[in-house]
């Protein structure tokens, strides 16, 4: 037996507390982020101002990354994906916000250390991957466009940060404020089929 897909809108009872901290963030991280990058693209990738607001817009992504996977079915693998890379992801961009403030103190990166400040590279890493996660969900839920602007940003973040492309970096932010920020006017309606039970011989 089948069962025809079901939407159904979120929120369609009344916003929650959780709910608005969350949306907000949709607004919040993107706006932070992208002011972190402006700061860095015109007083350079050291400046302790430029740090302060990093850690706070990686912080504000987490919330992004709850949000997300709160749209998607409780047994959605792809939600755990999201909620895995994405609170790394959140460990690893903070970790470069606070780089900057210690060489704005004349503190050697970590970057250029051998050993166990490798450990910050990787991390990192996992924050574009949590977009590109996130913009298959979106794409999933039916915001296709937002989905492609969330990925497009993906993939640029790294060409972005790592080469210290300050242009590039606020470019790719600008794009996120837009993906992102449009979410609280547009929520996703997600198709939510019924799981289909397993039918055993002899039960009903």
């Amino acid at each position: 037996m089948t069962t025809t897909p079901e939407l159904r809108p979120h929120h369609a009872v009344g916003a929650t507390p959780t709910d608005r901290l969350l949306d907000a963030a949709l607004l919040v991280a993107p706006l932070l982020f992208l002011a972190a990058d402006t700061t860095y693209a015109v007083r350079g990738w050291d400046d302790p101002t430029a740090g302060v607001l990093h850690v706070l817009g990686a912080t504000g992504y987490g919330f992004v990354v709850l949000r997300v996977a709160s749209w998607l079915r409780p047994d959605s693998r792809l939600a755990a994906r999201i909620l895995f890379t994405g609170l790394v992801g959140l460990v690893g961009s903070a970790a470069y916000g606070f780089e900057a403030i210690h060489q704005s103190l004349g503190d050697t990166q970590l970057v250029d250390r051998p050993g166990a400040a490798n450990l910050i590279k990787p991390f990192g890493l996992f924050f574009p991957l949590s977009m590109a996660l996130i913009a298959w969900a979106l794409t999933r839920l039916g915001r296709r466009w937002q989905g492609v602007t969330v990925l497009v940003a993906s993939l640029a973040w790294p060409v972005a940060h790592i080469g210290n492309v300050a242009v590039l970096a606020v470019a790719v932010n600008i794009a996120l404020v837009v993906g992102f920020g449009s979410l609280i006017w547009t929520r996703p309606f997600v198709v939510d089929p019924e799981p289909r039970r397993r039918q055993f011989p002899g039960r009903v």
